[in-house]
Parts: C-alpha cells; structure tokens; sequence
C-alpha cells in the first residue's frame, strides 16, 4: 500500500485510526519513504501518537522522514484561492475567505471540498512520497469523498469546476489515492464497516484499499479443558474472560473480509508507544 500516493484511514470513532495512521507513518518511513501525515478533522489523537504537543497547518518533522500538519479550513480556503486559483499574490485573500466563511458553512460540499483538498492539493505538489491522512469517521467520511462531484454538479464552468473535476479523477484512480477502514472485532463498528463496504459498492469514489482489525486478541494458548481444572480465583477467571472475548472477536472477525489484524496491547506507556509498537508490527513479513 506504501507505493500509493494518498492514503485516507477511517473507522468508526473510538477505533483507533489515530494509532493506524501513525503507525503506517512510521512503518512507510522506515521503509524509505518521506511521508505526510495529516489531521482532518481532529488532530490530537494523531498528535499524541507521534509524539507532538500539537499539530499547525504547517508541515514539521516529528520523527525522521515523517511530517505531520492539521488541516485548518480557513487557512485551506487561503491556499485554494491563492494557489488552485492562481489570484496574484497581492491579493488579501486572508479577508476574502472570512467573507466567504458564510458560504463555506452553508452551501453543499464546500466545506468538505476545502478539508479534502489539502492532501489532495499535497499529492499534486509531489513534496512526499506517501500522504496519509486520519480521515473523518465513517459516518462523515463519505461527504467528504463526494465533494468534489456536488461541486462538479453546482458549478457549470470554470476554474473551481476544473478543480473538483481533477480532484475527483486523482481520489478515484486506485494507482493513486485509496482507503484503508479501521475497525475493532465488536458489533456496531463491524456493523459500520459492512455499511461503508456496501456504500463503496454503490458508490467506488475510492479504492479500498484494506479492512484493518485492531484490538484483536490471540486464542489463548491454554485449552478449555485446563482452564476448568485451575482452581478458583483471579488467574481462573482471567482465563476465562479471555477464553470469552476470543470467541466473541472471532464471531465478528468473520463478519469482515480478510485483513490485517493488530494486536491489542496491554501494558503499552502512552499513544506514542502504540504507535511504535504497531509500526514493528506493519514490518513485520
């Protein structure tokens, strides 16, 4: 997936794609690759799994190889008008898109326009091999894929027409740009997923790319029949307990087509040592 120019990662909330992003972001950088790591919407999560405070719309390197940035609508819509539009550099476009703030909040797919085109924008620059970004959850996600074609729909001609019109083509060519969806082994994000699955059947705005399972547990290494003969007390019942959660993860597991499967990690310091341990694991063959 690392030969790719874009990768967009989303799941349900609460399922880690924060941690997924980042630990492709390290993975990809360790295998050579200069990589981008963004925050569309939320940046903290993605912050604190490489290790930074924060997140500015401009780009900084937090490890090697690896920059990270979040997006900022209003500084996006700076860009795109200055940039995509090519007004001269004179031009207060800072006042410009206050004024146009109004029209961004309101008219359809404007907003989600201006959000998705900053790593689209990123990709057209060719400045990084690789960017990822950590993409709206599921139940967003698809507002933002369809943005450039309600713009492509509202607007007859001209530049911002061309614009969406390119955006689209460089979401939808699988050579470029893909979608990696996060899920956990529980019932309503495996239930989410199968719904996104179904949409990117009606509606292919993107190549998927992976269903990624994270928090998986291993079965455990002790038969059934030992763990009834320990006797009573706290490692009999986390036997147990584990022997439950297995069969519960392997029912939901079987939901999902195949994927890579991340482990869950007990015992981890923080984010950012979730993050590096995940990443050993996308390197490992």
């Amino acid at each position: 997936m690392f030969d790719r120019k874009l990768l967009l990662i989303s799941g349900k909330g609460g399922v880690g794609s924060s941690a997924v992003t980042a630990s492709l972001a390290l993975a990809a950088a360790r295998a050579g690759r200069t990589v981008l790591a963004m925050g569309m919407l939320d940046a903290l999560g993605l912050a604190a799994h490489l290790g930074a405070e924060d997140l500015d719309y401009e780009a900084r390197e937090v490890a090697p190889r690896v920059y990270t940035l979040a997006v900022d609508r209003s500084r996006a819509l700076d860009e795109y008008l200055r940039v995509q539009l090519r007004l001269p550099r004179p031009t207060p476009t800072r006042q410009l898109a206050r004024a146009l703030n109004v029209l961004v909040d309101t008219a359809p797919g404007v907003r989600e326009i201006i959000s998705i085109g900053k790593p689209v924008y990123e990709v057209w620059r060719g400045s990084y091999d690789l960017v990822l970004v950590d993409a709206p959850p599921l139940g967003q996600l698809f507002s933002y894929l369809r943005a450039p074609a309600t713009i492509a729909d509202l607007v007859p001609a001209g530049p911002i027409r061309e614009q969406a019109g390119r955006m689209q083509v460089t979401l939808g060519d699988p050579a470029t740009a893909g979608l990696v969806l996060v899920t956990t082994p529980e019932e309503l994000p495996v239930a989410e997923t199968r719904e996104a699955l179904d949409r990117l059947g009606r509606e292919p705005v993107i190549d998927l790319v992976t269903v990624v399972t994270n928090r998986t547990l291993p079965e455990l290494a002790v038969p059934a029949e030992a763990v009834a003969r320990l006797p009573a007390g706290p490692h009999r019942r986390a036997a147990e307990l584990h022997q439950a959660l297995w069969a519960s993860q392997r029912h939901w597991l079987s939901a999902l087509p195949s994927g890579p499967r991340l482990p869950y990690l007990f015992g981890s310091d923080g984010p950012e040592q979730v993050a590096l341990r995940l990443a050993a694991v996308w390197e490992t063959p």
